[in-house]
């Protein structure tokens, strides 16, 4: 891949009636939330997927799919429409802007290719100004590269705005062939208000330097991201090290652009002397990652990030699958030290290690005090536990361990899972744990699986005890929302 430019950087103002404040789509001042159900039949086409916007303040909802005003493209059966969602403001606007990623829409012959929409918030609300604006491959486009079966553009996204005020999305493509090689996966950075394109995969290199590792079959390079104001990571756990199919790694990035690319620091694997634990065959080591700023104490700026990376796979023993997380400090300057290794099995630490848990299978951070002296009580991360059981009658209800990300992470950590803090009736295969995401204001736990009855959007303050109810629920049939849907909750911003 390569970069694709789209001309210099424009010159934006606030538009009148946006606000500035986060993820808000009509510029009223008051957070708005988008919730996905990628798996709704939308114009009779089973799974095309749709995204509810609930706007703050009671002020109504928002269905917005492929059938929308402006919206390119059709609802088609099993485009997956807000598998991934990302929240930012991409034109320096003051209103927040929605990037859905559809990993799974057709671009001509070439099934599952992919894509990512740009929808615009405005003073009128989320499509209510700017024709939204869509990335695909292929001759003519905005991304660089064929549109090719499997690539799926758009299955992981990360979205912010850098240390500089530079808006930034950067899209995971998973599937994309590198050469010759199959689903070595690639990613792209979109940057600046005229949203300019720049390629990376791990066989590239320019004057910012090479991008760690090689381009293998099964990398799956761009399957999750994450970024900081300052950092942004990339996993491929689909990585071979050495021998070991399936270990995992992480690729972090500076948003510093060299040359039009963002500079590669370093890449992260438990093949490392300084990283502890082993390679092991499925590991999958970066199946998730969770970035935040971090300012060390007596520190005056914020210029560093803590960097969580989830180990799903991680056999603790003879514990199977258990899972586990691995949390780094990253510095201005580019080095990483480790700073914990988290389990069920760390001490003081909720709940204990079993077969199957898939500990760190998905994983959402904050700093609520970005700039403050970091700490255990402003730097939360929150990890999905989507094996957990609590008897063989409730298998794979899943839970959701909190725990700090400065200082011991059983100092202060919470457990919450279905019909302990999350409300509802525990039953199996609910998967507490697989949609998770953060924000300043608490965490957003959904449950679009298991019984329709219990299928919801939770919000939990960052401090919630153990058991703790959560300050808000979104639910289908209440609050104005529809009746109905797959799986509500799937991805939420």
């Amino acid at each position: 891949m390569s970069a694709l430019g789209l001309g210099p950087a424009a010159s934006v103002a606030v538009a009148a009636g946006c606000s500035g404040a986060e993820s808000d789509f009509n510029g009223d001042g008051i957070r708005d939330t988008a919730i996905a159900d990628p798996e709704a039949t939308v114009a009779g086409q089973a799974r095309a997927g749709l995204v509810r916007i609930v706007y703050g303040g009671g002020k109504g909802t928002y269905e917005l799919t492929q059938d929308s005003p402006n919206v390119p493209g059709g609802p088609e059966a099993g485009d997956e429409y807000g598998t991934a969602l990302a929240v930012y403001d991409a034109d320096l606007d003051g209103c927040s802007d929605l990037a859905v990623g559809m990993p799974y829409e057709d671009i001509g012959t070439a099934a599952d290719a992919g894509a990512v929409h740009i929808v615009y918030g405005s003073a009128a609300g989320i499509n209510g100004g700017k024709v939204p604006k869509e990335h695909i491959q292929g001759e003519g486009r905005t991304l660089a590269g064929t549109a090719e079966a499997g690539d799926w553009v758009g299955y992981a996204l990360a979205a912010g705005r850098t240390s500089a005020g530079t808006p930034y999305l950067i899209a995971g493509i998973p599937g994309e062939s590198i050469g010759t090689v199959e689903d070595a996966g690639g990613a792209v950075y979109i940057h600046g208000a005229a949203q300019t394109v720049a390629g990376i995969h791990q066989d590239f290199e320019n004057a910012g330097g090479a991008v760690p590792g090689v381009a293998e079959t099964d990398d799956r390079f761009g399957s999750s991201i994450t970024a900081s104001p300052t950092h942004f990571a990339i996993g491929s756990p689909g990585e071979a090290l050495g021998t070991t199919p399936f270990a995992g790694a992480a690729t972090v990035f500076s948003h510093t652009l060299v040359s039009g690319w963002p500079k590669p620091l370093f890449g992260l694997g438990q093949d490392q002397t300084t990283i502890s634990g082993a390679e092991e065959p499925g590991d999958g080591f970066a199946t998730a990652l969770a970035m935040v700023p971090y300012r060390p104490s007596g520190a005056t700026s914020t210029t560093e990030s803590l960097l969580a990376v989830g180990v799903p796979g991680e056999d603790l023993a003879t514990t199977v699958d258990a899972g586990a997380v691995q949390t780094f400090r990253i510095t201005a300057s580019g080095t990483f030290s480790e700073v914990a290794w988290i389990a069920q099995d760390t001490a003081d630490v909720e709940q204990e290690s079993e077969p199957g848990d898939f500990f760190g299978q998905r994983l959402a951070a904050v700093n609520t005090a970005p700039s403050s002296t970091s700490s255990g009580a402003n730097s939360r991360l929150a990890i999905g536990v989507p094996g957990e059981e609590s008897s063989e009658e409730h298998r794979e209800k899943g839970g959701v361990h909190i725990v700090p990300m400065v200082g011991a992470p059983g100092a202060s950590d919470s457990w919450i899972d279905p019909g302990w803090g999350i409300p509802g009736e525990p039953a199996p295969t609910q998967l507490a744990g697989l949609s998770l995401s953060a924000t300043s204001g608490g965490l957003y736990v959904g449950m679009p699986y298991g019984p329709a009855a219990g299928h919801a959007v939770h919000l939990f303050p960052w401090n919630v005890a153990n058991g703790g109810a959560p300050t808000q629920t979104f639910r289908p049939g209440e609050g104005g929302i529809p009746a109905g849907g797959t799986a509500f909750g799937a991805a939420v911003r």
